[in-house]
């Protein structure tokens, strides 16, 4: 087991005084098995006029801020605390139907999975011919394997790129550039995996990377993002395929969804002129207990 510690700072900058308008954060995990949280806290500047927090359609819970005052200054500081349990991954335990791919879920199962197994983007039609230059037609694999060459497949063959523009690119630019942030990938994995009849969510949260320990790392596009596929008798498989992670090793996880568009990890608006916004800056630190400190991956 393993204690977590995650600062994270987001700021915004005015030219002139702006009236912020309600601002929602996916920041505070939720309590599982192999996650229990210790301490959430929030702080906002200016003071907010409410805070309030509510659990939306997939049960994430959301912390609502609202504002009666006008400023120049705007920051959102979050601290969260939590014991993490790693799973020994890849160790899949598949119901026998499910061993090999391709198969279908239980009928008590099927009718809640099916929105997370609808194609979200299916005129992307390059993700099939994509899928056709490592996986033989009308052929069975067993569904571990399948997934995980799945993941390492886009772990290994395309190059993360941070981007300064907001939102999820097409599953298909990011197979024509091959090339994307950790949102890309995880959306690119959940349509691949869509396309071959499983169910896929997407996951927001922060990763520790040992090998990055060091000073914090300063910029835009701070928390990370993966997906998680449906396996029966494993249920809900994390699959990271920015870095090859299977299982829930490093991974902190926030929230989930259906699409990346659910699960924004802040989101806002404010009343004043465009050219009035001088810029956001995001600092994020994510450490052990007792030990050393890493940047989470970017998601750009």
């Amino acid at each position: 087991m393993t204690v977590f510690s995650v600062h994270h700072k987001t700021t915004y900058r005015y030219k002139n005084p702006i009236r912020p308008g309600l601002h929602q954060l996916l920041f505070r995990p939720r309590d599982s098995f192999d996650q229990r949280l210790m301490d959430c806290r929030i702080e906002v500047v200016p003071e907010p006029a409410e805070v309030r927090w509510i659990h939306d359609v997939f049960g994430n819970c959301l912390t609502l801020v609202d504002f009666s005052e006008k400023c120049e200054f705007l920051e959102f500081e979050t601290f969260i605390r939590l014991e993490h349990t790693p799973e020994n991954a890849p160790d899949f335990r598949i119901e026998d139907y499910a061993r090999s791919h391709p198969f279908s879920y239980s009928d008590d199962e099927s009718p809640d999975l099916g929105p997370y197994m609808r194609r979200h983007h299916p005129q992307d039609v390059e993700v099939e011919e994509w899928l056709k230059t490592f996986l033989q037609k009308d052929s069975s694999r067993p569904t571990g394997q399948l997934l995980m060459t799945l993941n390492e497949a886009i772990a290994e063959g395309f190059s993360y790129k941070r981007r300064i523009s907001s939102g999820t690119q097409l599953p298909a630019e990011t197979l024509r550039k091959q090339q994307g942030t950790c949102r890309d990938f995880a959306l690119l994995m959940m349509e691949a995996s869509r396309a071959l009849g499983f169910a896929a969510r997407f996951v927001t949260g922060y990763v520790y990377v040992p090998k990055r320990d060091g000073p914090l790392r300063l910029g835009g596009g701070s928390t990370h993002a993966w997906c998680q596929i449906y396996v029966p008798g494993s249920g809900w498989v994390e699959f990271d395929p920015t870095n090859g992670i299977v299982g829930n090793r490093d991974l902190i996880r926030v929230g989930v969804a259906r699409t990346p568009q659910q699960a924004i990890p802040l989101s806002g608006s404010y009343w004043g002129d465009a050219e009035d916004e001088l810029g956001m800056q995001v600092r994020v630190n994510v450490k052990t207990e007792g030990g050393s400190t890493a940047r989470s991956a970017a998601a750009g």
